[in-house]
């Protein structure tokens, strides 16, 4: 395949990924959420083979794994401290495209921490935008234009619906 078939399908699939993301924004119930975070996840896995991120590829499998231990509450210390140092050291191991294929690491790190620590749902949807904003910049420089465009859209969302929760508190 040539490089211009492999974006346009990568964007393709990760269109389809970051309607699932956008949903888990919407939604105001922590388990709903991480359920939709888990099909981005694990769509943006797929996507990334297109665009020949192996960080992402690695990163976003973990991260699908870690969103099933989030649903089915079996989160502990033991596996989120698993989770990041897997996704150190696999991702840094994969990567091949320098300090952008780091960004992924970032972000997961980020988000299993958030994962972990945070309860709340207040507390998470400020977790999910501060890893959409990392993620926007890896996508920009993957050239997933489709993922630009929901991450951004979905930190929008995000923004919009924590004010509304925050309000209405």
């Amino acid at each position: 395949m040539s490089l211009a078939w492999n974006v346009l399908v990568g964007n393709g699939i990760s269109f389809i990924a970051g309607i699932f993301l956008i949903i888990s924004y919407c939604v105001n119930d922590v388990k709903k959420a991480y359920k939709y975070q888990f099909l981005n996840a694990f769509i943006l896995a797929i996507s990334s083979i297109f665009f020949f991120s192996w960080t992402g590829v690695v990163t976003m499998l973990i991260a699908a794994s870690r969103n099933l231990f989030v649903y089915y509450d079996r989160l502990t210390k033991n596996w989120t401290i698993f989770f990041l140092l897997i996704t150190v050291v696999l991702g840094i191991h994969v990567n091949n495209l320098g300090f952008v294929g780091l960004l992924p690491v970032f972000a997961i790190m980020e988000i299993t921490l958030c994962n972990y620590y945070l309860k709340d749902i207040k507390s998470l949807k400020i977790g999910f935008i501060v890893n959409s904003a990392i993620y926007i910049l890896y996508f920009l420089a993957i050239f997933d234009i489709s993922s630009v465009a929901m991450e951004s859209i979905t930190a929008l969302i995000g923004l919009v619906s924590l004010i509304q929760l925050v309000r209405n508190k």
